[in-house]
């Protein structure tokens, strides 16, 4: 199946020196950009972390010290990346929760403000654990019909990305209404639409204003607390904090009553996403009490 694209759509893939979105780096991006008119442009670079590379990593990735040491720095890839990424859709496997707050944390430490939320964030993931609630490997299984490990090497950022988009067009096959009904399925929630919006839509598990959740979403509540509607009938969402003493209490509010938070925040061992989000949240506060 060909995806329904109207901008172009990029499945990357990351592989790095650990989890820790605030202390660790990319060491490989691999990417697959597909065109509304279904060529495919791929990329696949090493990464000079400018961090030791743990063993425990290098077995994982078979990536080692040696192979980055004359690689470029992701400062020194940022704008080609940025370009590469610009005006595009972005997609991955477990790439919302993780892939993409790392890969915009890169950005800002290199200079380059990239502003994700132009873009409709696709995570393969997601979908099939709503659905199938399983791994790549029992995803490039369940959808592909053959093992991962025959195909791909483990643990290689352009391979997962290969798998990651063949497992995205196999879900497309799968979930059709017409497919559904051939297994025997109620398709009612099980279909899934070739739209890049829908699958944004479908792909999001939480409700997060910045990548790491510190500050997420919420509704709108008057002095009486009761919920306050827009026009058109549907709760007002505002930014609330998800974390310490503030928990559960506007951002707007706390940046007017208690305005040392946001420095203790910004120099606080927060992510550099989180302290623009803040930031952004912080100077609409201001504007409107222009």
């Amino acid at each position: 199946m060909k995806l329904n694209l109207v901008k172009p759509l990029v499945i990357f893939d990351l592989e790095t020196t650990g989890l820790d979105l605030v202390k660790d780096r990319i060491i490989q991006i691999s990417y697959i950009k597909v065109f509304p008119d279904g060529h495919e442009e791929r990329g696949n670079h090493i990464i000079n972390p400018e961090q030791y590379i743990l063993p425990v990593i290098t077995e994982l990735t078979g990536i080692s010290n040696d192979d980055v040491k004359d690689q470029p720095t992701f400062k020194q890839m940022a704008k080609k990346l940025a370009d590469i990424f610009s005006g595009s859709d972005i997609a991955g496997f477990n790439s919302n929760h993780f892939d993409v707050p790392l890969l915009a944390e890169e950005f800002l430490r290199a200079g380059v403000d990239f502003d994700f939320s132009k873009c409709r964030l696709i995570d393969a993931q997601t979908i099939f654990h709503k659905l199938e609630r399983r791994n790549l490997a029992a995803a490039y299984k369940f959808y592909c019909g053959r093992k991962m490990e025959d195909d791909f090497e483990a643990h290689r950022a352009d391979q997962d990305t290969e798998a990651t988009y063949r497992v995205l067009m196999g879900e497309l096959d799968h979930y059709t209404e017409e497919r559904q009904r051939e297994l025997g399925e109620n398709p009612e929630g099980r279909v899934l639409k070739n739209d890049i919006e829908f699958l944004a839509d479908f792909s999001k598990v939480n409700q997060n204003v910045d990548f790491a959740g510190r500050i997420v979403w919420g509704e709108a509540k008057d002095s009486n607390g009761n919920v306050v509607l827009d026009e058109a009938g549907k709760p007002v969402m505002v930014e609330y904090f998800n974390f310490g003493k503030h928990k559960g209490k506007t951002v707007a509010d706390v940046l007017r009553y208690d305005p040392g938070y946001y420095g203790w925040m910004l120099s606080g061992d927060f992510t550099y996403n989180t302290k623009q989000v803040l930031t952004r949240i912080r100077l609409r506060e201001a504007q409107k009490m222009k």
